[in-house]
C-alpha cells in the first residue's frame, strides 16, 4: 500500500512541476530533477525519505 502511495505522490509531483515549468517558470524543472534523483537514490539504497515521512504522519508500522 505504501509503495503505491509513494509512486502516486512522485508521479503527481513530476506532472505538476512539468506543468508549472511550461506555464509559470522553467525553474520548476529543478523540482522535477529533485524528485527523479530521489527516486533513483531510493532504488539504489532501498531508503526513501517520503516513505519515512508517510510512516510518521499516518502512523504506519514497518
Amino acid at each position: 500500500m505504501i509503495n503505491r502511495l509513494i509512486r502516486a505522490i512522485a508521479g503527481t509531483f513530476i506532472l505538476l512541476s512539468v506543468l508549472l515549468a511550461m506555464y509559470v517558470n522553467q525553474n520548476w524543472l529543478w523540482f522535477t530533477l529533485f524528485v527523479g534523483a530521489n527516486l533513483l537514490q531510493s532504488s539504489i539504497t532501498k531508503w526513501c525519505l517520503m516513505e519515512d515521512i508517510l510512516r510518521k504522519v499516518f502512523k504506519i508500522k514497518a
